[in-house]
Parts: structure tokens; C-alpha cells; sequence
């Protein structure tokens, strides 16, 4: 059966999971997360992106990431393909380091763009490495309270949605983050709620296919 084409239009957000072929991991030390880093950093100003959040775990990557005209599949397959690369000659081997087809899910913005950016930081805390999100370097968490700075990263975004006011909207963040420590998995923002594509309701569905064509 022939894969569905993937849903694009202007202004789209997706949920987007990279993860390691056959569960293996990805990332193996500091340098690796850097390099990841950079490479999504060229990525983004190429194909002019704009990303709110995002965790790299050891063996999987989550991503939230708006585009514009250029579609998502770009950006993907541009850091995949250098990613695994540098990986490959750093190791002295060949063959693939992503699992099949990466998984993005649109998602309507409005009504889950809140909750999803928290369930992403709070990740490294439901796998158990670390008991606050802010004590976990690679995810953008530390970035949204000001603990770090990476420049590429569309903070205001979500800030905004909290106050005008940046010190009030850091800590309402920091707040509504901590929160939903204890949650449990949300099995709806890895498979949406429409065909495994989409994340929302009837109306947003249909939205986005008359958009995409």
C-alpha cells in the first residue's frame, strides 16, 4: 500500500519523532548532542522554520517545529541524512541510524500547542533521568526560564501565551511545566486523533486538508 503523502501548508505545526533504528541510540555523548544542535540551527534558517520546543533523548528526538513554504520533509531529511553521516564516520561504519520514515503529526496549535511543549520538557523526567526539567540540559526547558541561551529557538511563542511581561511569563512557565509532573503518557500526541496525520478535532481537520489541498 502506498504511504499517504504527508500534510503541508504554510503555517503548519507539527509534532515530529525521529527515533533510533531498531530502538538503538542516536546520541552517545556531549559532542553528538552539540553537532545535532548545529545542524539543526543551519537547518532552520534554511528552510525557514520556526521550532518552540524540543528534547533529545538517547535514543529519540521530539520536535515542534512551524513551517512555511518549504515542507517539513526538507529540514528532516537535510539533518537526518547529515546526522547519520557524521555519526558514520565518527564510527567507522555504514548504514542507517533513524528508524524508517519519521513520524509528524500537525497539530492544532490553539488547543495543544501548551500542553504538548510540556509534555516534550517533561519527558526526561517520565523517563526517570532527572526529577525537575530544568536539571536536563538537552531540551529547550532550560532556554524558556533563561537558564541558556540558544538563539534559534522561538521562546516568545509560548512565553507570550502566559504575559507580556518576560520575568512574570518565565515563571508561569516554569509553574505550569512543573505541574504536569506525574502525567502520564499521552498516547494522543504520538499517533493525533485523525489517521495517525492530524491532532484535533473535526473542524481543525478538515482545515488543514482543504489547506493542503
Amino acid at each position: 500500500m502506498a504511504r499517504r503523502a504527508r500534510i503541508h501548508y504554510p503555517g503548519a505545526v507539527y509534532h515530529v519523532m525521529l527515533r533510533g533504528n531498531g530502538g538503538q541510540d542516536i546520541f552517545f555523548d556531549k559532542s553528538d548532542r552539540l553537532r545535532f544542535y548545529d545542524l539543526l540551527e543551519e537547518g532552520f534558517k534554511r528552510f525557514d522554520v520556526r521550532v518552540p520546543a524540543l528534547c533529545l533523548m538517547s535514543n529519540h528526538v521530539h520536535l515542534v517545529v512551524q513551517v512555511a513554504a518549504i515542507p517539513l520533509s526538507r529540514l528532516i531529511q537535510n539533518v537526518s541524512f547529515r546526522y547519520t553521516r557524521y555519526r558514520n564516520a565518527k564510527e567507522q561504519r555504514t548504514g542507517h541510524l533513524f528508524q524508517g520514515r519519521y513520524k509528524a503529526i500537525v497539530i492544532d496549535a490553539e488547543n495543544y500547542l501548551l500542553e504538548l511543549v510540556r509534555y516534550i520538557h517533561l519527558n526526561p523526567v517520565r523517563a526517570g533521568i532527572v526529577g525537575k526539567p530544568e536539571d536536563y540540559r538537552w531540551s529547550s526547558h532550560r532556554a524558556y526560564l533563561g537558564k541558556e541561551v540558544l538563539p534559534w529557538l522561538s521562546t516568545e511563542w509560548i512565553l507570550s501565551r502566559f504575559s507580556p511581561r518576560e520575568k512574570t511569563a518565565r515563571r508561569l512557565f516554569r509553574n505550569f511545566v512543573a505541574d504536569g509532573i506525574g502525567g502520564d503518557y499521552r498516547e494522543e500526541f504520538h499517533t493525533g486523533t485523525r489517521e495517525g496525520r492530524i491532532l484535533g478535532d473535526d473542524h481543525f481537520a478538515e482545515d488543514a486538508g482543504r489547506r493542503a489541498g
